[in-house]
């Protein structure tokens, strides 16, 4: 929100680029993601620069998808005219709903027409990968207003979509409403019920469900949000970013090392250190519990779920075989199940994986 300290922000990501250049161990860079922002805020000059610099660091021969994550608002032909001309091959854009009123509700700037007509821009401009946001669950939804949602987003034949129930969080014009009482969550059967159409819906339509919240048509899941949910090495960028680095030592029974790292999420500070040429970021060292834990509330949110054999091998049978006697009770309650070798989520299983999981848990 502060556009005067965008160039310096800019700078910052550059150098920021250059000094963590030896974080991935010389791995070549295979996908690129403009987000956890507003990055349709930026202008040519901008994400040439950034462009520049990751090609000059870190190369982009093996960078095959290069998300920019945008507002519907911001894309109009001019812009999208830009982007055309620089290496986004996939564009991301958080619609939330079709529905005027609850976008008003939402405070989002953009409205149902805007949003139709930026996918249809996208297109006109030569974008064949958009995914876009939904969400469900908002105060007075019914079935038929998520379904209207549905239908529209699969009349558009947008390639992937995301879609999450509604939070409420502290702090928001929402969350400020609930407890006042001038609003009400949606009750939880309701809310199943409005995740059940979903996957009815965007399955009979040919999309793949691929992680509990997001869909695919085939040729067309997220690469970036994949490589988070199995385990890629990836570096986050700017401030509040999420770093994650694993290495195996070879001799010591193949030992793996992991370790995650974030950066200060003020963009004062952020910029501050990286003019002093120090990284802003505080590291922590990953132990086996951790490790386990981060995988089974990562890979067992996808349709792909664990593979066992990779497991055993990296976590050792005593934590393999504990996992499998937990899973063992889901199964026989048809809440998961093991195909070619991977332990995953039965369609019910999807109802209750949050309850599931924390039954897995290292505490």
């Amino acid at each position: 929100t502060r556009s005067e300290w965008k160039g310096r922000y800019i700078e910052a990501l550059c150098k920021e680029l250059e000094m963590r250049y030896t974080y991935l161990k010389g791995k070549p860079i295979e996908t690129l993601y403009f987000g956890g922002g507003t990055p349709s805020q930026l202008d040519e000059k901008d994400f040439r620069k950034v462009f520049d610099t990751v090609r000059r660091v870190y190369g982009m021969e093996n960078c095959h998808e290069i998300t920019l994550e945008a507002n519907p608002d911001d894309l109009c032909p001019e812009y999208l005219q830009m982007l055309s001309e620089l290496p986004f091959n996939r564009i991301s854009m958080g619609i939330q709903t079709f529905d005027d009123t609850t976008l008003k509700l939402l405070k989002r700037r953009h409205n149902a027409a805007q949003a139709i007509r930026a996918v249809e821009l996208c297109r006109a401009h030569g974008f064949r990968n958009i995914s876009i946001d939904l969400m469900f669950g908002f105060p007075g939804e019914t079935l038929e207003d998520w379904k209207k949602d549905i239908d529209e987003a699969i009349k558009l034949e947008v390639e992937h979509i995301s879609a999450y129930s509604l939070m409420y969080e502290e702090g928001t014009t929402l969350y400020r409403m609930l407890e006042r009482g001038k609003i009400e969550e949606i009750d939880e059967e309701t809310s199943r019920q409005m995740y059940e159409l979903l996957i009815t819906q965007l399955t009979s339509a040919g999309y793949e469900h691929y992680e509990i919240s997001n869909f695919a048509k085939p040729g067309y899941r997220s690469r970036h949000n994949s490589s988070y949910w199995h385990e890629v090495p990836y570096i986050g960028i700017g401030a509040a970013a999420h770093s994650y680095r694993r290495e195996t030592k070879i001799g010591e029974e193949n030992k793996i090392e992991a370790t995650r790292s974030w950066n200060v999420d003020n963009i004062r500070e952020y910029i501050a250190s990286i003019q002093k040429g120090e990284l802003p970021s505080e590291t922590e060292s990953l132990d086996l519990s951790t490790r386990y834990n981060d995988l089974i509330t990562t890979a067992l949110r996808t349709s792909d779920g664990i593979d066992i054999e990779k497991m055993e091998k990296e976590f050792g049978d005593q934590l393999a075989s504990q996992m499998m006697q937990e899973a063992e009770k889901h199964i026989h309650r048809g809440l998961m199940k093991i195909s070619n070798g991977k332990l995953s989520l039965t369609h019910e299983g999807l109802y209750i994986s949050d309850d599931i999981m924390s039954d897995f848990m290292i505490v």
